[in-house]
């Protein structure tokens, strides 16, 4: 399609957002780069869960990934998108906020909520053909040159309502209009299964849903020469215009552990050069053998180029909570490969009596964190939930979901 006009989706949502999606972030990926799309923005409702998919799957495409979430406030449908790391720092929050205020599973937030904690995120208020003045009067006040009021053609006989209440919203808020898919699904053939999952999701059959499904395939990753028919083309270009202001990528994150866990007078490394040296007085009264030293020396060494000192602290303060309580746990995987582990009783595989290979559990080639996987005696788990809690705070720690698929 080489005289098709450039285009970047900006409203997406995946098999992430769920009972609402209908394609896997890869599917949607693949399928946008094979469009020719300059770029995706990956927008799970109140979440981030499918960009880590939708990055891998990006790198693979080289398709440019923007990472948002879509926002139902009680009358505004927001969508964020973040430009850099601070701004998807200042979104994660907000997200998590909303969480917080919920119910498992769903989520709260007013337009209050909203209000100042995301000066940096880029914003589109989606405009249907019902979408109130007072509304895009508030977007524009609190987001200003950051804002754009995004429009969906979706061929429900309100193509033309929509388009005319955006432009008289535009004009009176000063705010610049862009094309947006409503994304559910990258093919057009998944509209059996968002209707099913819609039906799942309201707990309604099929035959009785009604106007409850939307009414046809079109929130699909559509052609540009089709985008072309249905948009103004200076929709389509400032959908480009809003893309060039994102350089944020996943790549730029790093864990980051809490640091309140040294003491005064030490750093990371010094702290964590002292536990171990304690616990290996522990754990060899005899004295340490000069293999056993060469290889402390040589794992300390390694964790504290690759900056991981934190990691091992929190770790070690959380099993020596448990071991303080008298509850049950053990380190197990390649943390047994540890003699840093093993002193500081992390795990229990004595390295003297074993020739394990620290690389498969650390390794400067593979720049990324460790693996320390703790089981703690289920009867007395909570005990450690909640010891965590009160540590860190609960605006620091969350139980972290797992998809079993």
């Amino acid at each position: 399609m080489p005289n098709a006009p450039g285009y970047a989706e900006l409203h997406c949502v995946t098999s992430f957002s769920f009972l609402r999606g209908a394609s896997q972030p890869e599917e949607l990926v693949a399928r946008a780069a094979e469009l020719g799309y300059e770029a995706l923005a990956i927008t799970d409702e109140c979440s981030v869960a499918g960009v880590v998919r939708a990055h891998m799957a990006a790198k693979d495409t080289g398709l440019k990934l923007l990472i948002g979430t879509e926002l139902r406030l009680t009358d505004v449908r927001l969508i964020l998108i973040a430009p850099h790391r601070r701004a998807y720092a200042q979104m994660c929050a907000l997200i998590s906020l909303g969480r917080s205020l919920a119910p498992k599973g769903r989520y709260r937030l007013t337009k209050t909520d909203v209000e100042g904690v995301v000066p940096d995120c880029l914003a589109i208020l989606y405009v249907d053909h019902q979408t109130a003045e007072e509304a895009a009067s508030w977007f524009a006040d609190h987001f200003g040159d950051r804002g754009w009021l995004g429009v969906s053609q979706l061929r429900d006989g309100f193509n033309a309502e929509r388009l005319e209440r955006s432009a008289r919203l535009a004009r009176r808020g000063g705010l610049p209009r862009l094309a947006c898919g409503d994304v559910h699904m990258h093919r057009r053939g998944r509209r059996a299964l968002q209707d099913t999952l819609t039906a799942i999701r309201l707990n309604t059959p099929l035959p009785q849903i009604g106007q409850a499904v939307h009414g046809n395939g079109e929130r699909h990753l559509r052609t540009r020469p089709t985008l072309a028919r249905l948009y103004p083309a200076t929709l389509l270009a400032e959908t480009l215009r809003l893309a060039k202001r994102c350089t944020f990528s996943l790549d730029e994150l790093r864990y980051e552990y809490p640091e309140e866990l040294v003491p005064a007078g030490h750093t990371p490394a010094s702290w964590l050069c002292q536990l171990t040296q304690a616990g290996a007085k522990h754990r060899w009264p005899g004295g340490v053998c000069e293999p056993l030293r060469r290889q402390l020396e040589h794992e300390l060494a390694l964790i504290t180029e690759l900056r991981y000192e934190p990691f091992f602290l929190t770790v070690y303060d959380v099993v020596s909570f448990a071991r303080s309580q008298n509850i049950l746990c053990q380190g197990r995987g390649s943390a047994a490969n540890s003699a840093v582990c093993y002193c500081l009783g992390i795990t229990e595989v004595d390295p003297a009596r074993a020739s394990l290979l620290f690389e498969r559990f650390v390794s400067r080639e593979r720049d990324e964190p460790p693996d320390i996987d703790v089981d703690f005696e289920h009867e007395r788990r909570e005990e450690v939930i909640q010891y965590v809690y009160r540590k860190y705070g609960r605006h620091r720690a969350a139980l972290a979901a797992t998809v079993i698929t």
